[in-house]
């Protein structure tokens, strides 16, 4: 499922606005995780991770799995040099007021699926 079409179907709050061909990408995978040691281990590349850090090592993590994008559940928002950095990163943030486990499974229906 294309990016945009999972942030408007999440009603996600972009934090890092892409322009039309970055928000065309293709996600498939997903993944979900607090531990960031997990996350490089098993998060799949150009997939999309899910969780309630907000710093900015979860960029760096994301940035070397190699992965499209970071949800952050519960409400949470990241700070200014997390945002700033992505932006150099090329990874697409998203907030969501949901939690996590409410948007896996709507991701789940949508077609993204895990690892396994």
């Amino acid at each position: 499922m294309k990016l945009a079409d999972i942030a408007r179907e999440l009603e996600l709050e972009e934090l890092t606005p892409k322009d039309t061909d970055e928000n065309a990408i293709e996600i498939v995978r997903g993944y979900a995780s607090y531990l960031l040691s997990d996350v490089l281990s098993h998060a799949p590349e150009g997939g999309i991770l899910i969780t309630l850090q907000v710093h900015l090592n979860v960029l760096a993590v994301a940035s070397h799995a190699g992965l499209a994008a970071v949800i952050f559940a519960g409400g949470r928002q990241p700070g200014d040099d997390v945002l700033a950095k992505a932006v150099e990163e090329d990874i697409a943030l998203y907030s969501s007021t949901k939690d996590t486990f409410a948007i896996v499974g709507r991701l789940y229906v949508l077609g993204v699926k895990g690892n396994a």
